[in-house]
């Protein structure tokens, strides 16, 4: 008997210590990748951030709740991930402040939500009623906006630092008051499905599907009547279709947020609804929660795929401090090109990609390099450098003149390649 149960004791302890080393392994993967993400989204999302900040061109309403939504991804980096790396060891701590170092990335969650949702309203605003769009959602709208989604994103996501918790009698290897800070230990699978997912996170998903889908249809039939010259102009066509751009940009963000956070909620949605169905593996937890942080790294690889004005603001930003490349910013080939038009006494110039219309006056070369300083928004010293060259073939001095823009003027604004 004895040599029979020695040998059962040996494969026993093996077994133990093989699973005790792969939970060792499994979680040293899941920290690297989580830092790695932590890094990548605040790198990425400060990058958004300085865009902004430089570029007058991108400062406006849509942008504004932009920044807003890559806040809360850099506060992932920053905050949301130490912590959740902090609480997947099961430290001893008090139960209150285990509690908020689970919430605090639902506080996140809840600003990007209302974030995206913000810009999908923006944007349906822009394209149902254009003529209304300036007066409707200003800076000063935006920025109050932004104040209270924040405010109610701090209520939401602390709502069970208010009660709604999952306080156990079980303090496992602590002594009292301590508690084990694991996520299940302290919040409630109530609160997280019927609350923060159906509520919080799924309606407002729902919401913006309707949004977007009510901005593609109006976009299409616009586009249909201007075709049946129902409405007609090049001018309007290339605005529509920059704003439908844009739209199917931050469209497909709202999609990678759904495909990101959508499995970690269906596993809280199984843990609810079928408490005696096996728990998920350790690996597949993970998983979800690492494709949850991911969120916040990919918006500004999608601003920098889709949008033109994003990925040529952080190629100079790249260039000038990263690299040190600053002679290659200067605009040293500055492209004044002069395209002739239907109207004989005018024509349209462009300086580094911006369409200037030309008309017969005095002062040209005053009048350009004003134009250029509005335009060039790099350091001082980069100012007035370009080389101004006209290929008209008009020897008379030329002023801006406040003339409509062609469809080759807007399309110079147009985003994406």
């Amino acid at each position: 008997m004895a040599n029979i149960s020695h040998p059962q004791a040996d494969m026993t302890n093996h077994s133990m210590l093989g699973d005790k080393n792969g939970r060792v392994t499994e979680n040293l993967v899941y920290i690297f990748l989580e830092l790695l993400i932590a890094l990548l989204a605040i790198l990425g999302n400060i990058l958004v951030c300085w865009a902004v900040w430089l570029n007058s061109n991108l400062q406006n309403a849509t942008n504004y709740f932009v920044v807003s939504l890559a806040v809360a991804d850099i506060a992932v980096g920053v905050l949301a991930i130490p912590f959740a790396i902090t609480i997947s060891t099961g430290f001893c701590a008090l139960f209150h402040g285990c509690l908020f170092i689970a919430c605090f990335v639902l506080v996140l969650t809840q600003s990007s939500i209302f974030s995206l949702l913000a810009i999908a309203i923006d944007r349906y605003i822009a394209i149902r009623i254009p003529l209304r769009y300036n007066g409707l959602v200003t800076s000063q709208r935006a920025s109050g906006i932004i104040a209270i989604c924040w405010v109610l994103s701090f209520i939401i996501g602390l709502t069970p630092m208010l009660g709604w918790h999952n306080r156990s009698q079980k303090e496992l290897n602590c002594t009292k008051p301590m508690v084990t800070c694991l996520f299940e230990e302290v919040v409630t699978m109530d609160y997280m499905v019927y609350y923060n997912f159906f509520a919080c996170v799924l309606g407002p998903l729902l919401l913006m599907l309707g949004i977007y889908l009510k901005i593609f249809m109006a976009a299409r039939r616009q586009l249909k009547q201007m075709e049946l010259k129902i409405l007609h102009g090049e001018r309007s066509r290339s605005i529509l279709q920059k704003e439908l751009h844009a739209a199917k940009s931050l469209a497909i963000i709202v999609g990678l947020f759904a495909f990101c956070w959508l499995p970690l909620h269906t596993i809280n949605c199984f843990t609810l609804f079928c408490p005696g169905c096996p728990r998920p593996p350790l690996w597949l937890m993970n998983l979800a929660i690492i494709l949850s942080h991911f969120n916040s790294v990919v918006n500004p690889l999608i601003y920098a795929y889709r949008i033109r004005e994003f990925r040529h603001t952080f190629r100079k930003i790249i260039k000038q401090n990263i690299l040190g490349r600053k002679d290659q910013l200067r605009p040293t080939h500055s492209s004044i090109m002069t395209t002739s038009t239907t109207d004989g006494d005018r024509a349209d110039k462009r300086v580094n990609g911006y369409v200037l219309n030309i008309c017969p006056s005095s002062n040209q070369d005053a009048a350009l390099n004003k134009t250029k300083e509005a335009l060039e928004w790099s350091s001082a010293a980069e100012k007035n450098t370009g080389q101004v060259s006209d290929s008209s073939q008009s020897t008379e001095p030329c002023r801006v003149c406040p003339k409509r823009s062609s469809a080759l003027d807007i399309q110079q604004f147009a985003d994406g390649s």
